[in-house]
């Protein structure tokens, strides 16, 4: 159980950070350290990494860290696509969804490696039709694999919204709650018909470990350099997509 604790805390410690990274720690554990069953484990990551992030978003909104046009044009068609994935996964074998899972974390890291613009650099008009259709698809893999999408939406904010970094980061934890939390309520239907039941008092407790985890991260993050933190997750990104694989092979 402290091993769960202590992936508790780091799972907040990514988000806190990053704005991103939640689920990608959440599913591995609940699946390779508690022994969840795979469509249980996502969807109780989308309840925990929702929670989580609405905690880690707190301090941004306080500190006037967000942008609140983007969680309307990113957030709202995000919620649609993570209804939508939800209600898809029904149909999707737990191994095809864990291989998503891990291309989806593959694909981000070479992202991060290949992206050589600076976070704080406006890359140009703010393009809100790309990001009400990243919004989308994003959602579509938040409610198909629990994937929160932090670390597509934090680039997809830099890149296609010219967003500081800082910004991006507390923009992105205020969509993550909003997508998980559409996909978390789909995901009891889908549940109900497994019959599968989640477990309320490990999401409790994850989810205030979690927050925890969260605050500090913010806090730490602030002495941090962001290109440090990018390169640094990128690599952490490979190996658990890498492991995912391997685990289902």
């Amino acid at each position: 159980m402290i091993l769960v604790w202590i992936g508790a805390l780091f799972v907040g410690l990514s988000l806190g950070l990053l704005g991103s990274g939640g689920s990608i720690l959440t599913v591995p554990i609940l699946i390779y350290l508690i022994g969840v069953e795979e469509k249980l484990a996502i969807a109780e990551s989308l309840g925990i990494v929702g929670s989580i992030s609405f905690a880690g978003f707190i301090p941004y909104a306080f500190k006037k860290q967000v942008h609140w046009k983007s969680i309307i044009l990113f957030g709202l068609p995000g919620m649609g696509g993570a209804y939508f994935g939800a209600f898809i996964s029904y149909y999707v074998s737990s191994t095809i969804q864990l291989f998503i899972f891990a291309a989806v974390m593959l694909g981000a890291a070479a992202g991060m490696f290949l992206n050589t613009n600076s976070e704080d650099e406006v890359t140009g008009p703010y393009r809100w039709w790309l990001i009400s259709i990243e919004g989308f698809c994003v959602g579509i893999l938040t409610g198909l694999v629990g994937v929160g999408g932090g670390f597509m939406i934090v680039p997809g904010l830099v890149l296609l919204g010219g967003l500081p970094m800082d910004l991006a980061i507390g923009t992105s934890l205020a969509i993550i709650t909003l997508q998980s939390a559409t996909g978390f309520i789909k995901y009891l239907d889908v549940l109900e018909d497994l019959n599968l039941e989640i477990d309320i008092q490990l999401m409790v407790v994850f989810g205030l470990i979690g927050a925890v985890g969260s605050l500090v991260g913010k806090t730490v993050g602030s002495r941090i350099s962001n290109e440090g933190l990018k390169q640094g997750f990128a690599v952490f990104l490979i190996v658990m997509g890498v492991y995912v694989i391997y685990m289902n092979i």
